[in-house]
């Protein structure tokens, strides 16, 4: 059973979710990137994993978002800081 989530942790998760949230909002970003930000979210709240391991596997979606070169500039940047609130995540 995963442990209990940290204030610092769910503050850390509401950011992230509202950075996601932006992204898909947003005209200018293409659909698929706008399905791997609402796959995110999802993985957010997936409450059968610890904090680290769902922040871990966040992590790991958006970056490759990083990478797409269909992603417009200001979307890259809130990927970038998305991983940054991210990291400070640990088990």
């Amino acid at each position: 059973m995963p442990r209990a989530i940290t204030e610092e942790e769910k503050k850390a998760f509401e950011n992230v979710e509202y950075l996601l949230n932006g992204m898909i909002n947003d005209r200018s970003v293409p659909r698929n990137i706008k399905r791997v930000a609402q796959r995110s979210i999802n993985e957010l709240h997936n409450e059968d994993e610890t904090p680290g391991v769902r922040s871990s596997n966040v992590m790991y979606m958006v970056d490759d978002l990083a990478q797409d070169a269909n992603i417009p500039f200001h979307a890259r940047t809130t990927v970038y800081r998305i991983i940054s609130i991210l990291e400070k995540i640990k088990d």
